[in-house]
Order: C-alpha cells, then structure tokens, then sequence
C-alpha cells in the first residue's frame, strides 16, 4: 500500500478557491482506478493550510495518477500558495488494526 499526504500552505485570499478546486478533483465517482481513499483535511491550527491524503493499492496505480491530468491540475495552483507544495510518499509493508490498541492499552493497565 503506498500513502501520500499533500501539504498545501494558501494564500488567504485564495482559501476558498483552492479549497473548490480540490472538492472538483475528488467528486464521486471519479475516484481513480487503485485509489482506496482520498480525503482533503483543513488545519485547525492555521486555516490556510490544506492536507491531502490519499491511500493507493499500489505505486503503480499512484504513479499513473501523478501523470494524470487531475494531479496536473493540483500542481498548477502553485500560483495561490504561500509557500512551496510540500509531498510525502510513504510505502507501507505492514499495517495493524484495533487489535493493536486493545493490546496496547491491556498492557498499560497490567
């Protein structure tokens, strides 16, 4: 599983039309083929500061969507940043549940 978080610092001024455009580049049922979730998040701590995560079944599936033209449209509001678009990328091998945290939390009142 691959994982990419997006971090997009805006212009004040321009909140409301970033925050537009990437409603229109995740509008059902145009999620694209591999991606398993997408979900755009605001920052409580400074409003002008947009996340992007999205979850993919594979990197190949995500590199296609790096070429598509929909990421192409989030690259080119670079114009109505404050700040340079940040990109993490993360390969997962492995992952855990809830089980994890029951465990987790067992031991600490044990």
């Amino acid at each position: 599983m691959t994982l990419v978080r997006i971090i997009m610092s805006v212009l004040p001024e321009k909140r409301k039309e970033v925050y537009q455009t990437l409603l229109s580049l995740i509008e059902l049922p145009e999620i694209e083929r591999g991606c398993l979730s997408y979900g755009i998040f605001w920052s409580i701590e400074d409003e002008n500061v947009f996340s992007l995560i999205s979850e993919w079944t594979s990197r190949q599936e995500l590199d296609h969507h790096l070429r598509s033209d929909k990421f192409g449209i989030l690259l080119g509001i670079k114009s109505l940043l404050s700040e340079p678009i940040m990109i993490n990328i993360f390969t997962v091998s492995d992952f855990e549940g809830i089980e994890a945290v029951n465990s987790a939390r067992k031991k600490a009142t044990d």
